[in-house]
């Protein structure tokens, strides 16, 4: 089967996925919508080995219109709400979505009354609404699930996530603080630029997966002070200033914490890993040493889900509801 698709944001990730997506057989890229690099030519931005032919525009409406696309793959923004419009003038073309939107992976607990209102109109136009990625989207939330099925009984999840920042995209590494004072941090922590997004929703999916029922979720954030100077190719961190971020979040219930999510990405980070470790019946250990590279595993997330989230039943769904999702062979 052939899967007509439509890159709806061309920004580092967008072109990531674009890259993947070109050298997997039967996937063919009719459209591209991005603000920026307006009438360029989605394989020369991408840099794809195989050239799609597609020029980007900035009018999704006429793109979509005109190409008629079995999915969209959306790769735009953080936030739920920036990008509701959006997925609802998507959806309103009868097209599915795969967007890599962090606040999109679970928004039932916190978002609520979007969520409902995004799940009515994918069932209304009768398509499928999947937000997904590598963290929000698997190594915290679909991965620890997962691993539960092995388990007779759970009294406690935790998932960490420790990255050597240096190795990611400049982005990333502004996203984290590399380079900040504290001050500077702080203030950037309480505007609320400065976060990891998507522990809130992990941790949601997590509790939901496994029936379990908080009553609430808390989350620290402080910066990860370097101790020694550290360098990227785009940042040099000074002894004493941010190297990036640690962000820990909870699922409590009863005042008991049954999940724990922590995250660390900074420059420099020794022993980068993911790991996930459940405490049950039995208890269970699973580490990847180095830890997943970001950007390559949410393109392949994105990717990867394509035909499962085609074939899935209309809605708004999570990774959780999701058949399980394994590698697409490429050409």
């Amino acid at each position: 089967m052939s899967y007509k698709m439509v890159q709806y944001g061309c920004g580092p990730i967008g072109c990531s996925i674009v890259r993947l997506a070109s050298a997997k057989p039967n996937f063919e890229f009719v459209g591209a919508i991005d603000l920026v690099n307006v009438g360029k030519n989605l394989g020369e931005i991408a840099e794809t080995e195989r050239d799609p032919g597609v020029l980007i525009s900035d009018d999704p409406d006429t793109v979509l219109s005109q190409t008629k696309p079995e999915i969209v793959l959306h790769a735009t923004s953080s936030s739920f709400e920036v990008i509701f419009d959006q997925l609802e003038g998507i959806i309103k073309k009868g097209i599915n979505v795969v967007s890599t939107t962090e606040e999109l992976s679970y928004p039932f607990r916190e978002q609520t009354d979007l969520a409902s209102s995004l799940d009515k109109l994918a069932k209304e136009y009768g398509v499928t609404v999947l937000g997904t990625g590598v963290n929000p989207g698997f190594l915290m939330d679909a991965w620890p699930l997962f691993m539960t099925g092995v388990c007779q009984d759970i009294k406690h999840i935790k998932a960490v996530r420790i990255q050597d920042a240096s190795r990611r995209r400049i982005p990333f590494q502004k996203k984290i603080g590399a380079g900040t004072t504290t001050e500077e941090f702080n203030e950037l922590v309480d505007s609320g630029t400065l976060r990891h997004v998507g522990i809130a929703e992990s941790i949601g999916m997590i509790a939901a997966g496994v029936g379990w029922d908080l009553d609430k979720i808390l989350e620290t954030i402080e910066p990860v002070i370097a101790e020694t100077e550290a360098r990227s190719d785009y940042v040099t961190v000074a002894p004493g200033q941010a190297a990036g971020v640690k962000q820990i979040g909870h699922g409590l219930k009863n005042g008991e914490k049954l999940i724990t999510l922590e995250f660390q990405a900074y420059l420099g980070a020794e022993s980068p890993h993911d790991a996930v470790y459940i405490k049950g019946t039995p208890d269970v250990e699973v580490v990847i040493k180095g830890g997943v590279h970001g950007d390559l595993a949410t393109a392949a997330m994105v990717v990867n889900a394509i035909p499962k989230v085609i074939n899935a039943p209309p809605g708004f769904i999570s990774m959780k509801d999701l058949p399980l999702v394994s590698v697409i062979p490429s050409i």
